[in-house]
């Protein structure tokens, strides 16, 4: 089992910049890989950044493609997110998740926080 926590939600206004983070514990030995994922009212939940848990490899959906950025504190067992230049349109509940060896998908997630971009 793994659990994750998410932390550094918040409101800010257009431009502004945010951090957000996951600590993670339990069985972390076993985590390949790790996303942050979005959804906003009455849409979907998206996949915005993701990375390789032992050889970072960065993938970012286009929308926040040079003003997002995925890193993680392998040592510290943290996912962060900094996001820079936030628009309105990337206000949603975020979610960290993991993927683990020998599981199906992301199968651990934390409870999500929100981030909120005022015009």
């Amino acid at each position: 089992q793994v659990q994750l926590v998410e932390s550094g939600g918040g409101l800010v206004q257009t431009g502004e910049s945010l951090r957000l983070s996951c600590k993670a514990s339990g069985r972390t030995s076993t985590i390949y890989a790790m996303s942050w994922f979005r959804q906003a009212p009455g849409k979907e939940r998206e996949s915005v950044a993701s990375i390789n848990w032992s050889f970072p490899n960065p993938n970012y959906v286009d929308s926040v493609k040079g003003r997002f950025t995925i890193s993680r504190d392998k040592a510290e067992n943290t996912l962060y997110l900094q996001m820079n230049s936030l628009k309105p349109e990337d206000t949603a509940v975020y979610y960290c998740a993991a993927a683990v060896v020998l599981g199906k998908s992301y199968d651990y997630w934390g409870q999500g926080t929100q981030v909120t971009v005022s015009s």
